[in-house]
């Protein structure tokens, strides 16, 4: 390879490995070019799987700051660079090497921290990122559900709570007066010396009676018989005793 050539083949690994969020490491000696095309196309959008030589990697993971992979760039080597889920395409890659065992994973680098190949076998283990989205979406509805309940079960409660006790207040309204509440009476505001209309009407009353009163009486000497008291009668004189005729 030319030294332009090379020169460019590793501004473009050196650009990979700065814009990439990791890379897994992996030897394909012996794979088919059919299956490598399988490969590319199970990894999808989440990773781009390109083969280069050892030495041109080297030197373009010194160039973006990444030490370490030395040790793993033995061999044909064929990178994977994350541009997805890490997990999503550590698994793509272990179920691929489950099917074609002449995939070999060495390992690789995630976020500037350098994985062995039983780390990356352990994150092909975890859960994608999108269901562990999903369980937390349905974790958290769940625990607003439950709150909601929390929350509508006591407003729930005293809204029936309310409906029996307006019920009873009207069927008998003195349920609601309360200890101690003072009864309503009609006012009876009497100004200090002064006459309510009830004394006055009781005296205009008494006026009347008694003045019909002298006026009967007046009729009635009017009107009655003068009785004038008897002589005393006369005392009896006895009769002289007749005289003897002798």
């Amino acid at each position: 390879m030319a030294k332009p050539d090379k020169a460019a083949t590793v501004a473009q690994l050196r650009d990979k490995f700065t814009n990439s969020s990791g890379a897994f490491l992996t030897e394909y000696r012996g794979l088919s070019v059919k299956a490598l095309k399988d490969l590319r196309v199970s990894l999808g959008q989440n990773a781009s799987y390109s083969v280069s030589k050892n030495t041109l990697t080297t030197i373009a993971a010194g160039e973006a700051g990444i030490d370490g992979l030395d040790e793993q760039l033995v061999g044909p080597t064929a990178i994977a660079f994350i541009d997805g889920d890490p997990v999503v395409v550590a698994k793509g890659l272990r179920d691929f090497a489950r099917t074609n065992p002449l995939l070999v994973i060495k390992g690789g680098f995630l976020e500037g921290k350098v994985l062995g190949p039983d780390e990356v076998r352990k994150l092909a283990d975890l859960e994608s990122r999108e269901t562990l989205l999903a369980r937390v979406a349905g974790g958290m509805q769940g625990v607003l559900s439950q709150a909601i309940s929390l929350i509508s079960a006591p407003l729930s409660q005293a809204a029936r709570l309310f409906g029996a006790l307006q019920s009873a207040a009207e069927e008998n309204p003195s349920l609601i007066g309360g200890r101690g509440t003072p009864t309503e009476e009609p006012a009876t505001t009497e100004t200090a010396g002064a006459p309510s209309p009830s004394a006055e009407n009781d005296e205009a009353s008494g006026s009347e009676v008694a003045g019909s009163s002298a006026a009967t009486d007046e009729a009635s000497a009017a009107t009655a018989p003068t009785i004038t008291e008897a002589a005393p009668a006369a005392p009896t004189t006895e009769a002289a005793p007749a005289a003897d005729n002798e």
